[in-house]
């Protein structure tokens, strides 16, 4: 049986303490501080008997392994977010949020949120991420909106809040202009929210390792058809058409030529190009590989080059088998650290995605992880990954600059 290291039962009492007190805490931890750990023993301290836990779905297994391996004994329920429906209990003596940014789309709430308010707001509630706000401050009020004891729960919507704690500014989009209310006010907010939060990071862990990022430069996939797109928004084939008659559209379908793949007007999509993944397999022979792809084509390429894969987590830390998994849905909540080295075949526009994903190496006593990008110099793949390695978004605003 696991043992809590002693920081992690030091946490638990403190988080206890706030629930009891304030019936919301916000275990905000860095990545493999053992946040799932801390959040099951504050629940065992509050005297829980039944316990909801919220997660993504990659992550369900290492959740309850984690319980089972510790010992527990409450009643554990543990989903992803997008099968809530399918929960019709509603006799929890505490829910857990797993990524509670999750949770934190602004100025609206997000239909799952909404969902969760309506079943389960007033029971004691923990939430965790190691990126609470990481795009912008604002992202803090639907969090705490989740439950009835938020400490904003004076203002009755995000507006009359944003009124207070934001400073909104006009943003210039396509149709006109709308209100931005990503400047937000943080140290009036921290005023509020602190009493709430736990923070917690590797350095205070006593994580000596470092994520080492590494670039080899390969030649960008489908130069021409790239070309002839950028010229004439459009490349007809004999049976496809690759149309990119608006801006976003022409920034997807770049990102995929670029990276050998390519979804069509159609909806079908296809590999054109395999050459990048060949090079990986070549360039890394002999070294058990974890390697993360952002469109679905991109799984079906890497499953050539790499036919001895998984895609299971369990399979993957038992076996000689390299791991493929789609960036958003393996960037959180999964450990890859039976890997040599971490390779991003293609990364996505989310900052707080790439941030987590480039940490599945990382564990207490490993000293250097190395994660590996492979893109063309100068391409918009490598744009991409300036931007959101600054914990920043790419948008469609970048892309017309980078264009």
């Amino acid at each position: 049986m696991k043992t809590l290291r002693d920081y992690q039962l030091d946490l638990s009492k403190k988080a206890v303490e706030i629930l009891r007190d304030k019936k919301i805490v916000y275990l905000n931890f860095s990545v493999r501080t053992g946040k799932t750990a801390t959040a099951l023993e504050t629940c065992r301290l509050f005297g829980a008997k039944k316990v909801l836990f919220l997660t993504k779905k990659k992550a369900i297994t290492s959740i309850q392994n984690d319980y089972n391996d510790f010992g527990y004994t409450f009643d554990l329920v543990v989903i992803n977010n997008e099968s809530l429906s399918k929960i019709k209990d509603n006799d929890f003596d505490v829910v857990i949020q797993d990524e509670a940014h999750g949770m934190a789309s602004f100025p609206k709430p997000s239909n799952k949120a909404k969902e969760f308010k309506a079943r389960f707001s007033r029971i004691p509630l923990i939430l965790l991420s190691g990126t609470m706000a990481s795009e912008s401050y604002s992202q803090v009020y639907h969090q705490f909106w989740l439950s009835a004891y938020s400490p904003f729960s004076q203002y009755k919507n995000f507006y009359a809040w944003a009124k207070v704690f934001t400073q909104p500014t006009l943003k210039y989009v396509s149709y006109g202009t709308i209100n931005d209310y990503s400047s937000a006010k943080i140290d009036l907010i921290d005023l509020v929210i602190q009493p709430y939060i736990l923070k917690f990071t590797q350095e205070n862990a006593g994580f000596e390792s470092k994520v080492n990022e590494k670039v080899i430069y390969f030649d960008s996939c489908n130069k021409k058809i790239i070309d002839k797109l950028k010229k004439d928004s459009i490349v007809e084939g004999k049976e496809e058409v690759i149309l990119a008659d608006t801006s976003i559209k022409l920034m997807q379908k770049i990102h995929q030529l670029e990276n050998g793949t390519c979804k069509f007007e159609s909806g079908k999509s296809m590999i054109l190009d395999t050459s990048k993944g060949e090079f990986i397999k070549e360039h890394f022979k002999g070294k058990k590989l974890a390697i993360l792809y952002f469109f679905i084509e991109e799984f079906h390429l890497l499953q050539f080059a790499f036919p001895n894969h998984t895609t299971s987590i369990e399979e993957f830390n038992t076996t000689d088998k390299h791991y493929l998994g789609q960036m958003y849905s393996s960037s959180m909540g999964i450990n890859l650290s039976s890997a040599d080295c971490l390779i991003m075949y293609n990364i996505g526009y989310s900052g707080t995605n790439f941030i987590q994903a480039r940490d599945r190496l990382t564990t207490q006593t490993r000293k250097e992880n190395d994660v590996y990008f492979v893109y063309g110099k100068g391409s918009l793949t490598e744009q991409i990954h300036k931007t959101v390695s600054q914990k920043k978004n790419f948008t469609e605003a970048q892309f017309k600059k980078y264009i």
